[in-house]
Order: structure tokens, then C-alpha cells, then sequence
């Protein structure tokens, strides 16, 4: 594909920069050259955006008209294949995954009127007496990471609740929100609204600490600072648990691989821990033995399932591996010779699905995550209790014991409780994600417009 050029872009225009940086596909081969806006830069687009944001929410259907922009048109010269292609070879997830990627942001804009009236209480309280939900601020920060396209929905949501957004898009993902940027503004968002800003991660902190809101993605490093910040949100490490409570059979072993190795493994939600009452070497065998079964193909096969990643990329994870075999037992090698990472003949290295075990539950390792199908398995037994079984996005039961499950959603560290063979993802509007995140955009206020004798004593 020919090189892109990509400029920070506020107030509906680019602004070109004179600090470049070169990202490369998993391929090793120049995609893009992208201008990373400096901090003055930043300021700029922050003053304008700060400026023109009035709290007034865009019309409904420019969000929805835009997702389908995003989807299906060409923009910017653009077509929807180009941009799916340069999304998998710059970020080495599969086709598949980022199809997928490209409904789930269409169906979260599209739910977006559904999901703010379920994650919103009633707001009329009898004849003159309302609550009104209003944005809690103007500007709102958005500091994403690469690791899949589907998080951009976030900082739309903001812009729906009326917000001017700031938006800096992850290393290896830039295409997602400028797409996204061009579709909102070919369906009508004012362009003073939303500004593009490629930088640096200390301009990222800047844009984060200087907005009213925001939001930030990527590991413990990146995101650790900031959860004792209220304004932001924080979207790190998922560390999505399964406790396994019940034998492996056919369906609960499907169940599990899926929840492993869905769109390869990537999502903050797939599986990285099993904790289970069983043998643990029969279940960790099982799965590796399984999830060893998944074929070994470029990325840019519609059948692919596996993420695939640089030479480079392949070297820092092969060091984190040996770390981890290391300290655990490793039940994969012995099924396809030892090796997790296989170059293909188009420079890049697929990662084959890695299946390790620990002695005990509270080892530091259990919730440890990849970004391939990874997951370690550890005993757990009811003297160990629900402590191992926290900090948790997502905590799959699979157990028919109604006490543990009510100990798990009161477990402060658990945000959400799937049961059964329910993939880890599955939701519905008004099912929190992380926490309520439209509460988090808003705030209450009350609007009385009829005295009463009682109110005003």
C-alpha cells in the first residue's frame, strides 16, 4: 500500500508538523508518515476546542449517519477495504477481528439513545420537578491505545453528550479515529468539535490534565498514574478471569477456548486466567491442546485467527515469555514443538496461543497479560476464597453455587459477573462496561418550575 500521510487536524483542517514519525506494518514495510503535534500545537487545538464547546449535543443522526459513513463509504479518498487493510497490517489483528471491530462501532453508535436512557434514572418526579443530565464539563481527552479499533466508541459518546473532544489516537492505530473524524464531520458535526491530535505520550498526559474529562487506554505503566484521578477514566489491563467449578467436558472446553482466543486474543475481555477446583496440569493440557489447534496464517487471510506481529515485536514478547516459562509451567510447547512465534513468509510472526500454569492462586503472575491467546491456570479451592478471583473486568462462573456467586458481585474488585458458557463480552445497553461511563460524562441537575407550600418552608 502506498504511505499515508497523516497531520493533526482541528477545527476541520490539518495543521502540518515538523516532527514526524514513521510507522512501519508487521511486515517491517513504511505505512505511514505521521506528524505528531507538539505541545504548543496541542495548546492550540485545546484553545479552539475549548472555545466553540457550548455542551449542546450534535443531532442523533449525525452520530448514527456517521457510523454509517464509517462503514461503508469512501472518505477522504479512502475507501472502507483500505482502511480495513491498514488497520490489520499496522496493528497485526487479524481481517476477521477487524470486520468485527468496524460492527461493534457501528452498534454501539447506533445504541447510543438506548444506552443513555438505561444507564440513566427516571428524571421526572411529579408535575414541576425534573432532573436535567448535563455534560460535567466541556472538553473531554481521549488517550487510546492500538490493541483494537472497537474503544473509539468512548470519546464518540462524548461528543453525542456534548463535548469538544481531543483525541490521541494509539501508535499503531491511527487510521480508526481519523476515519471516524472524517465520517462525523461528512455527516455534519461542526468542525470546531473534535480535533486529531497524534503526539507524544507526555502531550497525551498534558491534553488529559488540562481537559474537564477524559479517558485513557494501554497497560499498568500507561494508565497506573491516573486512577486516583476522578476526571479520567481508567481502561488498562482487563485481567478477565474464568472460575471453573465444574468439569471440562466438550461444551465448557469450547466455551473457554473461545473466551481465550476470540478475535485473537486482544480484547481487554478475552480470558487471561482460569482458577478452577479440578486438576490443574488435566485443564491446563486440555486447553493447550485445543487452542494449539488454531491454524497458522497471515493476517490478511479471511480465515486467519491469530494476531500476528513485527520482527521487532516478536523479540520483546519473546523476552516476556521466557520470563514467564521461567516461573511457570508451560503445557503448549509440547504440542507444537516448543515455539509460540512462527515467521511467515511476509516478514511477520504469527503468535501461536501460549497455555502456562502456577502452583496457587495468589501467584504474581495469574492475570498476567499478552496480547495473543494467553492464559494461565491455577488451583483455587474455597479456603482461598474470592480474593484471587478480583481485579477482574470480567469474572466467568462457571459453578452452580448460588453463595459464591453473590460473593463475587459484591467483590469490589470485580466489575462485572458473567455465568455459564457466556462469552466474557457479551452485553446489552445499560450493562456497565467499567463502571456506568454515561454517569461519568454527566451530572444531575434539578429544574423546578412549580413552587409548592412544602418546598418552600
Amino acid at each position: 500500500m502506498d504511505v499515508v500521510v497523516l497531520d493533526p487536524l482541528f477545527g476541520g483542517r490539518p495543521a502540518a508538523s515538523a516532527d514526524r514519525s514513521a510507522l512501519n506494518s508487521v511486515f517491517g514495510k513504511p505505512m505511514a508518515d505521521i506528524g505528531l503535534a507538539p505541545r504548543l500545537l496541542a495548546q492550540t487545538a485545546l484553545n479552539e476546542v475549548r472555545r466553540h464547546a457550548d455542551g449542546l449535543p450534535p443531532e442523533s443522526e449525525v452520530v448514527i449517519r456517521a457510523a454509517e459513513l464509517f462503514a461503508t463509504e469512501e472518505l477522504e479518498g479512502e475507501a472502507p477495504e483500505q482502511y480495513a487493510r491498514r488497520v490489520v497490517l499496522s496493528t497485526g489483528l487479524t481481517a476477521a477481528a477487524v470486520a468485527r471491530a468496524v460492527e461493534d462501532v457501528v452498534t454501539q453508535l447506533g445504541a447510543l439513545p438506548s444506552t443513555t436512557a438505561a444507564e440513566l434514572p427516571a428524571t421526572e418526579f411529579g408535575q414541576g420537578f425534573r432532573t436535567r443530565w448535563v455534560p460535567r464539563g466541556k472538553v473531554f481527552a481521549a488517550v487510546l491505545a492500538s490493541n483494537h479499533p472497537a474503544p473509539n466508541a468512548t470519546w464518540v459518546q462524548a461528543l453525542f453528550h456534548g463535548y469538544g473532544v481531543l483525541v490521541r489516537p494509539g501508535g499503531r492505530d491511527p487510521f480508526t479515529p481519523r476515519r471516524l473524524i472524517a465520517a462525523l464531520l461528512a455527516a455534519g458535526l461542526s468542525p470546531h468539535k473534535v480535533a486529531f491530535l497524534p503526539c507524544a505520550r507526555g502531550v497525551g498526559e498534558f491534553l488529559l490534565k488540562e481537559a474537564d474529562r477524559g479517558i485513557v487506554y494501554g497497560g499498568e505503566r500507561a494508565t497506573a498514574a491516573w486512577r486516583a484521578r476522578e476526571p479520567v477514566a481508567v481502561r488498562g489491563p482487563g485481567r478477565a478471569k474464568a472460575l471453573l467449578d465444574t468439569d471440562l467436558d466438550d461444551a465448557v472446553t469450547d466455551h473457554l477456548v473461545r473466551s481465550v482466543a476470540f478475535d485473537g486474543g486482544v480484547r481487554c475481555n478475552n480470558l487471561s486466567a482460569v482458577l478452577t477446583t479440578r486438576p490443574v496440569a488435566g485443564v491446563a493440557d486440555r486447553l493447550a491442546e485445543r487452542l494449539s489447534g488454531l491454524p497458522v496464517l497471515p493476517v490478511t487471510n479471511p480465515d486467519a485467527v491469530l494476531p500476528a506481529v513485527s520482527r521487532d515485536g516478536a523479540r520483546q514478547l519473546r523476552g516476556q515469555v521466557d520470563a514467564l516459562r521461567a516461573e511457570l509451567k508451560d503445557h503448549s510447547g509440547q504440542f507444537y514443538g516448543g515455539d509460540f512465534l512462527v515467521e511467515l513468509a511476509d516478514g511477520s510472526f504469527a503468535l501461536r496461543p501460549l497455555v502456562l500454569s502456577a502452583d496457587r492462586p495468589g501467584h504474581s503472575m495469574v492475570g498476567t497479560e499478552l496480547p495473543f491467546p494467553f492464559v494461565v491456570v491455577a488451583p483455587w479451592s474455597e479456603q482461598d476464597g474470592v480474593g484471587p478471583l478480583s481485579d477482574s473486568l470480567t469474572l466467568n462462573l462457571l459453578t452452580g453455587r448460588e453463595d459464591l456467586v453473590e460473593r463475587a458481585v459484591r467483590e469490589t474488585g470485580v466489575r462485572k459477573i458473567t455465568r455459564g458458557l457466556v462469552p466474557p463480552w457479551a452485553t446489552a445497553p445499560g450493562i456497565p462496561h467499567d463502571d456506568n461511563f454515561t454517569q461519568f460524562l454527566l451530572e444531575p441537575k434539578g429544574v423546578v418550575s412549580k413552587s409548592h407550600s412544602t418546598s418552600e418552608q
